[in-house]
């Protein structure tokens, strides 16, 4: 594998449509608002990219030096762990993303002050600590908490404020579902790994619950994103579209299928990535029903 082939595998370019999905939806509820900005748009997309590009890298180091990611792992492989590349280099990768997240960052912080500056450093300084530090969130039980926090609320919310400079409630209605989602993508993950995990001693939340509770969790999430549209709709934030994302239902229960008692790390596999295109296709729809 070329050197290029192996940063497009650290970066795990099929996850990034999870950095996408919330700017979208916070760009439309600004649209919504009459107050769509290119500038704030691409900026936000830049930063949330920049961030879960540079938290993947950090994670790909440090859950190899930390004995998490061997040979016995089941999900794709890892360029640390496979000596594709050097822990050095890949960790020099992810500070690069997090000084562009911080650069693009800086201009909103002039803009909009120190609401901005502090959701800047949480972000970049939680998607440091999510594996490294001396107590790693993911470590911990919280990597589902940070998914929701920074990949939902913070990243919708935010996306909508740099560019109306305004908290709105339809933003943070928003972005639950696009938060329930994307922490639907990292508990069937933490699920297919719970052995591994267990074995290298990172706690996850999938290792505290169990298989049986884990389960429950990633259906709950997905039937707590499927009732959000008519939440939305009876707050008065949508219009008679409200109804748009309820076309992936038929995603969802499949999904629910798959993710049964005893399903195996294939189909566990097939899952994630089914989890990661509907998070995708609801964030599209719940932005079109906004608009």
């Amino acid at each position: 594998m070329n050197r290029r082939r192996a940063w497009a595998l650290a970066a795990r370019v099929p996850t990034l449509p999870a950095a996408v999905a919330p700017v979208v939806v916070g760009s439309a509820a600004a649209a919504h608002d009459g107050r769509f900005e290119w500038i704030g748009a691409a900026g936000a997309l830049i930063v949330s990219l920049a961030i879960q590009i540079g938290t993947n890298f950090s994670n790909d180091a440090f859950d190899f030096l930390r004995g998490a990611d061997t040979a016995r792992r089941l999900g794709p492989p890892r360029v640390t762990q496979a000596g594709l590349l050097t822990a050095r280099a890949v960790l020099n990768g992810a500070y690069v993303c997090f000084v562009l997240a911080a650069v693009v960052g800086a201009y909103f912080v002039a803009r909009y002050g120190w609401p901005i500056l502090i959701a800047g450093l949480l972000s970049i300084a939680s998607g440091l600590a999510y594996t490294a530090g001396p107590w790693p969130i993911a470590y911990h039980g919280l990597g589902e908490l940070f998914v929701f926090v920074f990949f939902g609320l913070v990243a919708v919310v935010g996306t909508t404020f740099v560019q109306t400079g305004r908290l709105t409630s339809l933003a943070l209605g928003a972005a639950v579902p696009v938060g329930l989602l994307c922490t639907a993508i990292l508990i069937v993950n933490n699920l297919r790994d719970i052995e591994t995990d267990r074995a290298a001693g990172k706690r996850t939340l999938a290792v505290l619950l169990g298989p049986g509770s884990t389960r429950a969790l990633y259906l709950a999430c997905l039937a707590a994103a499927a009732v959000s549209p008519a939440m939305l709709r009876a707050a008065e934030h949508v219009g008679s579209y409200f109804w748009l994302p309820w076309l992936t239902l038929p995603l969802m229960v499949a999904l629910a299928r798959t993710v049964r008692p005893g399903a195996d790390a294939a189909a566990l596999n097939r899952a994630l990535k089914g989890t990661a295109r509907l998070h995708l296709i609801f964030a599209l729809l719940l932005a079109a029903s906004l608009l």
